[in-house]
């Protein structure tokens, strides 16, 4: 029987089970789960209490819904084109959700079902393992929305697919499927849908099973890679934060709200 762990949001439970997996579990509202003010600053926060928790071994990331995470709903998104501290706020949390993964030692696997946007993309690839179903849908959607690539891709993107296909993806803002995630290195399995919770669930067992020292020896010291790169993502996050003040987040945010092509006609402040 699986044991509940108190978080306090709607927007994802946790529970612990027999093997000492603690599941973090988007909750779907509308078939698509998505994280809210608050939520966002619980998954910010969720990655030290895990850390800390004696009884946790690994961390296992599903979603219930159709999709894994739609990342923050749309009145957090228009808070911050108003709001310095909301951007502020976001900015910190986003830094926290970040580094709080990084600093975990225990392993983090994700399932990636359906579309991985926003927060949950971040939570999706900055796993120590990854695996997608074939038809997950990764969408890093900064620059159509008028705002840089922050959260976590200019941190890790280039170390798992290279700066090539980062560049395409990113500047684009083209999504990648699971298959062809897998095929340029930015997920560490792809599975059929069918079989993704289970086998997501087999990888945190056989990592459950496995030497706790071990496991996280070699974790910290393969994260010094990305912390390597912790500059290009504090630059990154910034200037997201700075886009969301300006013009052209504004045009992207009623574009999304319109379902209409964004036209960006802000002056260039580079």
């Amino acid at each position: 029987m699986n044991t509940t762990i108190p978080v306090a949001t709607g927007n994802f439970c946790m529970e612990l089970d027999s093997d000492g997996i603690a599941h973090v579990i988007f909750h779907a509202e509308n078939g698509f789960p998505v994280t809210d003010a608050q939520g966002h600053a619980a998954l910010a926060a969720v990655w030290r209490t895990l850390a800390s928790d004696m009884r946790v071994k690994v961390i296992l990331v599903r979603s219930t819904g159709k999709a894994f995470c739609a990342g923050g709903e749309l009145a957090m998104v228009e808070d911050m084109l108003s709001s310095e501290a909301a951007r502020n706020r976001v900015l910190l949390e986003a830094r926290e959700l970040v580094s709080g993964m990084l600093d975990c030692d225990k392993p983090i696997v994700s399932a990636i079902n359906g579309a991985a946007v926003g927060a949950g993309l971040a939570v999706a690839l900055l796993a120590d393992i990854s695996i997608a179903a074939r038809s997950a849908k990764l969408i890093d959607g900064h620059t159509r929305l008028g705002v840089a690539a922050g959260d976590h891709s200019a941190l890790i993107w280039p170390l798992l697919c290279g700066m090539a296909k980062s560049k395409y993806y990113l500047l684009l803002c083209e999504s990648v499927s699971g298959e062809e995630a897998e095929r340029i290195g930015l997920v560490s399995r792809v599975v059929d849908s069918e079989n993704l919770q289970a086998e997501a669930l087999l990888v945190a067992q056989k990592l459950a099973a496995g030497s706790r020292s071990a496991l996280a020896h070699t974790k910290r010291a393969l994260n010094h890679w990305l912390r390597a790169a912790w500059p290009a993502f504090e630059a990154s996050l910034n200037a997201e934060m700075m886009g969301f003040a300006e013009f052209d987040a504004r045009e992207g945010v009623a574009a999304l709200k319109e379902k209409r092509a964004p036209q960006f006609n802000g002056s260039n402040s580079i």
